[in-house]
């Protein structure tokens, strides 16, 4: 049996849930509530000692971290393959997965958080709001940088110049095919598809109103079955970036 730790709003939830759409693969769905504080109760702790969803439980086995999450769930179910079967290919995506990870993944957070989290910690104290950081196992100084005010616009600025260095590159990428890796659909598109949303959700779709072949790709996304199963209602909420 195969159970998911997600929340709707988180963009790493939504990376495995749609592979498991487009796996059509059953799963047990473990919802997680950040406004009651469950991703960093003891018992969540014990299965994700990070305190941040996704957490995958396969027959009793846990797996962390979305993208490996990912990897593995290809590796149990490879009957629909989201992974290339040559060999260069399957290092292409990879290329890109690791880019997604380092680059617009944690970019997103930034406009992500300002639109999120400011409206909540504009309402604590400063003690409480330094209480709750110091709970966090991860990015408790990435929240504290953030502040109860929220990020400059000096490090908005910086985080979305890296957001269309992202989209630039998967300009010149798709003209090699529909998908980030040509012909097929894969782990690689997946990766980046939540922060794509998250864009969008937050306003700033016209970063890729120049970039007709990522206007393109979005459009065919979108269209895909996975991606509405994947977005249930309350996913496009604005949210934690993972």
């Amino acid at each position: 049996m195969l159970e998911l730790y997600h929340a709707p709003i988180s963009t790493c939830s939504q990376k495995v849930r749609m592979v498991l759409a487009e796996k059509q693969i059953s799963w047990h769905s473990r919802p997680i509530r950040f406004d009651r504080g469950e991703h960093l109760a003891p018992a969540y702790l014990k299965l994700n000692p990070n305190g941040v969803v996704p957490t995958l439980v396969h027959d009793g086995k846990v797996v962390i971290e979305s993208s490996v999450i990912n990897e593995y769930i290809e590796d149990i179910h490879p009957a629909v393959p989201m992974r290339p079967s040559d060999p260069h290919e399957l290092a292409r995506m990879r290329i890109w997965r690791q880019y997604i990870d380092e680059v617009p993944t944690p970019s997103i957070r930034y406009p992500s958080f300002n639109a999120y989290f400011v409206p909540i910690w504009s309402q604590m104290s400063d003690a409480d709001f330094m209480a709750y950081t110091e709970r966090l196992p991860l990015r408790k100084h990435f929240y504290r940088k953030m502040g109860r005010t929220g990020f400059s616009k000096d490090e908005i600025d910086a985080a979305l110049d890296r957001l269309n260095q992202s989209l630039q590159r998967m300009e010149a990428s798709l003209a090699d095919g529909p998908w980030l890796v040509g012909e097929q659909f894969t782990l690689a598109d997946v990766s980046i598809m939540p922060t794509v949303v998250r864009l969008e959700d937050l306003g700033l779709a016209h970063l890729w109103s120049d970039k007709p072949r990522v206007a393109d790709w979005f459009k065919r996304l979108q269209a895909r079955p996975a991606f509405s199963v994947t977005y249930m209602p309350g996913s496009r909420d604005l949210g934690p970036a993972c």
